[in-house]
Order: C-alpha cells, then structure tokens, then sequence
C-alpha cells in the first residue's frame, strides 16, 4: 500500500513511521505542560471536596460489591454492580500492569512506581466523580439494560451535545482501536519472545476471538470478563506473592530505592524526578483510567439503587488496579535489577519474573498476558460501542466500527512497540483532557450525590436515589420519582 504525497511514494512503513513521529512531538507538548498538572490537580481538588472518601468509605466499597441488581420502574435491570466493575477492571487489568509498569520503571526509574501510586490514590476520587455523574445520566438501552458516560452527561449535565460526539468519537478511536491494538501489540510480542509463535498468525487468531466475543454484545461481554478477570488477578497476585515472601530481605531496600529515586535522591535513569513523575503519572493512568472517562461508560450499566454506589465502586476498582496489580508488577522487576539491563515492555517483565522462578516464568507471562490483554481488548470494545450508539443508535454503524476494531486488533499484533504506544499516550490525553474539564465543571453535583447518600446511610437505610433528590435536578430518564421534600 501506498500514498502518494507532493509527487513523492509514501509507502505504508513510511506513513506509520511519519505517524509516530507525530505521536511522539504531540505526546512532548500535551504531557509536559498540560496533563500532569490537570490530573494531579483535579484528583487533589475532588479528593479535599470528596473529604477523602477513597479512604473513609473504602470498608463500604468492599459490601457494594455483592451488591445485586435492581430493576427501575420501566422494567430495566441492567448488570449487577460485581460485572459492571468487573467490565471496567477488564479494561484497566491488562497490559498496563505488566508491559506499562516494566515500560515506566524502564524510562522513570523506580521512583515511577510512587507517582504511579500518587495518581491511583487522587484519581480514586476522580473515578468516584465521573462514575457517579454516568449513573445520574444514563439512559435506557433497547437491550433491557442502561447505558452511559461522559458523552452522556457532557449532553444533558452541560446541554453541549456537541462536546459529547467529540468525546464520544475520541473515546471510540482511542478505546475500541488504539487501545485495542496495544494490547494485541503485548500479547503477540509475549508470544513470540516465549514460543517464537509468528506474530502475524498471532494476530490472525485475536481477530476471529475478539470477533466471537463482541458479536455477542455486552451481555456476553459481561460473562466473559466476569469470569476471567478475578482468576486471572488472582493466580498472577499468587505469584507475585511468592517472589515477595521468598525475598523478604530484598523489601525494604526496595522501598528505598523506589522513594529516593522518586525525589531524585538516586538518579537511575537520565532526567531523574522528571522522568520519574512524567513515566510514572503516564503509566499510571493508562493502567488505571481515572479521569479518563472510560470507566463511566461501564458504570452506567449497574443497575443500582443510587449513582454513589457505582461511584464508589468504580473507586475501589482504581485501587485494584493501581496499588495491588501495578505493585505486584513492580515487585518482581525491581527486585530482580532486570530493568537495568536495557530490556523494556513485556520482555522486561518476562525476565524479571525468570530471574526469581525460573524460565518457566516467561510461558506463564505470555498465558497471563493473553487472558489480561484480552479481557482488556473485550472491556474496550465496550466503550466504544456504547459511544457510537450516542452518535447514532444504528446497528450498520455498530456492526461496521466492530470490523474497524477487528482490524485494528490485527494492525497493534504486527505492528512495532513503539508505534502503538505513543498513540495510545496521544489519543488518551486528549481523551482525558476533555474529560476533566467537563467533571470538574459537574462536581458540585456529583458531591451532592454523595451527600445524599451518606445522609441516608447515617439514617440507617439502604440509601435510594430519587429525580427529586437533588433540587433543580434535570435530564435524568432513569430515576424514578420520589417523595417529595418539606
């Protein structure tokens, strides 16, 4: 294939290579001057505003989630909160807690990992805020359930449709494709470098496997990641729990060196603290999502008694994500010294774990990485498709961004690291960015919820949100019509 510009044959290789070039000058401006500074500050402001409910309220985030479904008074069940949290940890749980913490710890340095710690533990009230807001919002969906996000509540929150279709085509790009593509990326590189499997053939197998599944829609979407999900959290926590245990000794010099290099104490990599916070911040929120506006999406789904519940939930699902499966992670390479030997991404990782269990390691990462990257790929999907149903509810349009998604996932299986990295790093800033501008705008709201919602817990009952909770409260179509107030 190829393109022809100004009288000159633009090959395909030369186009992507023009590409990440691009990625890479765009991804210097927009991460170095502009989000490091929003996320960190939004999650600090919504942190101080929410009275730090990530920690206060955390022992209630653990009971919402054997919390079942409820149906509204049009007959609408939705999900229960457990598969709407775990379609949003499909997403987060992937390649970001294996490749993305080797790749931080690679170009940051240790010191990475607190700043990843930093952005997981104020950006827990920032997922409270987003999700909270995509449960006020969400709509009915022909298929018996809800559905929601920020495109959602950019329209009837802020009445600016028009900023909801710019979200909702960024959100579908950067989720259904980009971020579809890194994670087919991870998988085939893993399976190479372990098995020697022909990344092409790799790729091939993604694509009827992710076809099977999102044919299906997000019922099956839901069973799927219901499942995978917390057994493959838990056999990779098993592991990391044994290299922690047999290397007790190695802890606290771990710790150390993870916080002197965080404040430039101990130079590991070039650039220092400011290759420590920008990798770590960067990574961080790939893996995690808070702020992003994606896990709203999954959010929107629960059917629950009140939009907190969800809000919180989506909080705790931070926490998982970031300060148990990213520290796992981190655990294993720093402890082995691997990530000074020049390897990065997923091979960092593979011989991390090697050097502590032996060669077997890298099989086992290559089967855990496949199941974490594909429940990843199945989660995304999901966002994406939720938001071309607010572009248009037209299953033509679905049916032809499923086959775009499917191409993609074959693009990231063959295509260079590098490549899909830095357009993921693209396209989920600016993802982001129009994100925390529209919350921080809502968050007066959201806190109201909240307050809502404690006010009845303090009462004792289990607390139920009603149209007429929130005075002057509008464009709402799922809540059903309360009491009314004295």
């Amino acid at each position: 294939m190829s393109l022809n510009k100004g009288g000159f044959l633009l090959s395909s290789l030369q186009f992507v290579t023009l590409i990440d070039e691009i990625a890479t000058t765009l991804n210097g401006f927009l991460w170095n001057y502009i989000l490091i500074i929003v996320l960190i500050g939004c999650g600090l402001y919504f942190t101080i505003r929410g009275r730090f409910l990530q920690f206060t309220s955390f022992g209630d985030m653990l009971k919402l989630l054997t919390e079942k479904t409820t149906v509204s008074a049009k007959g609408r069940r939705g999900i229960s909160s457990f598969k709407a949290f775990t379609i949003s940890t499909a997403s987060r749980v992937g390649t970001g807690n294996l490749a993305g913490v080797a790749t931080a710890i690679a170009l940051g340095g240790p010191g990475a990992v607190f700043w990843m710690w930093v952005i997981a533990l104020v950006g827990s009230a920032t997922a409270f805020v987003e999700s909270t807001l995509a449960q006020v919002y969400k709509v009915d969906d022909d298929k018996d359930g809800f559905r929601g996000g920020p495109a959602y509540y950019m329209e009837k929150g802020l009445n600016a449709r028009w900023l909801g279709i710019i979200f909702a085509i960024i959100i579908s790009i950067t989720f259904g494709l980009v971020f579809n593509s890194v994670q087919s990326n991870t998988i085939s590189l893993a399976l190479e470098g372990s098995f020697g499997w022909n990344r092409q053939i790799v790729g091939l197998v993604l694509v009827v496997l992710t076809a099977i599944v999102i044919f299906g829609g997000v019922k099956r979407v839901a069973a799927v990641t219901s499942i995978v999900v917390p057994v493959m959290a838990i056999l990779y926590l098993i592991l990391a729990l044994y290299v922690l245990v047999t290397n007790l000794n190695l802890v606290f010099p771990m710790f150390q060196v993870i916080f002197s290099n965080a404040f430039g104490f101990t130079e590991v990599v070039s650039g220092g603290i400011g290759a420590a916070i920008l990798n770590g911040v960067k990574r961080g929120l790939f893996s995690n999502e808070a702020g992003m506006g994606s896990a709203p999406n999954a959010a929107a789904t629960a059917g629950v008694t009140h939009p907190a519940k969800q809000g919180l939930i989506q909080a705790l699902g931070v926490f998982v994500d970031t300060i148990i499966i990213c520290t796992a992670t981190a655990l294993i390479i720093i402890m082995s010294n691997e990530y000074l030997n020049g390897s990065d991404g997923i091979q960092l990782t593979q011989d991390a774990l090697a050097y502590h269990v032996g060669d077997w390691a890298a099989g086992f990462i290559s089967v855990a990485i496949f199941l974490f990257a594909f429940s990843s790929i199945v989660g995304n999907y999901y966002y994406g498709e939720t938001n071309i149903e607010f572009i248009r509810n037209n299953m033509l349009y679905v049916n032809i961004y499923r086959f775009i998604v499917i191409g993609m996932v074959y693009f990231g299986a063959v295509q260079e690291f590098g490549v899909v990295w830095n357009l993921a790093d693209v396209s989920m800033g600016t993802m982001a960015l129009i994100n925390l501008i529209a919350i921080s705008l809502m968050a007066p709201l959201a806190f109201k919820v909240l307050q809502d919602y404690k006010q009845q817990k303090r009462q004792g009952i289990d607390p139920v949100f009603y149209k007429n909770s929130i005075p002057n409260l509008k464009n709402t179509e799922c809540w059903d019509d309360g009491p009314e107030k004295d």
